[in-house]
């Protein structure tokens, strides 16, 4: 539980009646890879914190293909925000790609925190408007940016996954081929290996 407290002091820190408040309302699940947090037709129950591991979310297309939409690792949030508010049936699945640590507070529990305990109003008030930037940039960058671009953008969110995950999962998130992908690394490397 030190890595959430740890995360809150990013935000607005903790005292001790609001640390009790949060960590008591927390569970904590082991993930193993492949295994779902969430699956499409299913209501999102928990907002999830990472503590260790990595999980994608995503939405299949009618022909089956898989599309990317957020990764989360360790000290990150992920959850389909639109479905556990609504409480309505998610298009998206959440799924681990790595066996992973996860913290989960209910939406129930979430209210609670929010009406006796202000700061987490605040705290997950911003986390969730962190999260909603992350969502516009991509979607302009979808359309606005090369594919090249994309790839510089998709390191710089998320530094410490570009060699935690296959091409396959990027490739996917850029909305572009594994092989267009390794194209666009392999000339990356030669464009910083001969400015």
């Amino acid at each position: 539980m030190n890595n959430i407290v740890a995360h809150f002091d990013k935000y607005l820190p903790l005292n001790e009646a609001e640390i009790n408040a949060v960590t008591s309302r927390m569970v904590e699940r082991k993930v193993k890879r492949k295994q779902y947090i969430l699956q499409e037709g299913d209501i999102c129950k928990y907002f999830t914190y990472v503590v260790e591991g990595c999980f994608k979310m995503y939405g299949v297309d009618n022909s089956g293909a898989e599309h990317n939409l957020v990764f989360a690792a360790e000290d990150d949030w992920i959850s389909d925000i639109g479905s556990l508010h609504k409480e309505k049936p998610s298009k998206l699945f959440i799924e681990a790609i790595e066996p992973s640590v996860v913290l989960q507070l209910s939406k129930g529990d979430l209210w609670y925190l929010y009406t006796n305990f202000p700061k987490f109003d605040r705290n997950f008030r911003v986390i969730i408007e962190d999260k909603y930037i992350e969502l516009q940039n991509r979607l302009l960058q979808a359309f606005s940016s090369s594919a090249h671009e994309r790839y510089e953008n998709f390191l710089e969110q998320y530094p410490n996954l570009a060699t935690r995950l296959p091409n396959t999962q990027i490739a996917s998130y850029l909305g572009i081929t594994s092989e267009f992908l390794s194209k666009v690394r392999n000339e990356r490397t030669k464009k910083h290996l001969h400015p």
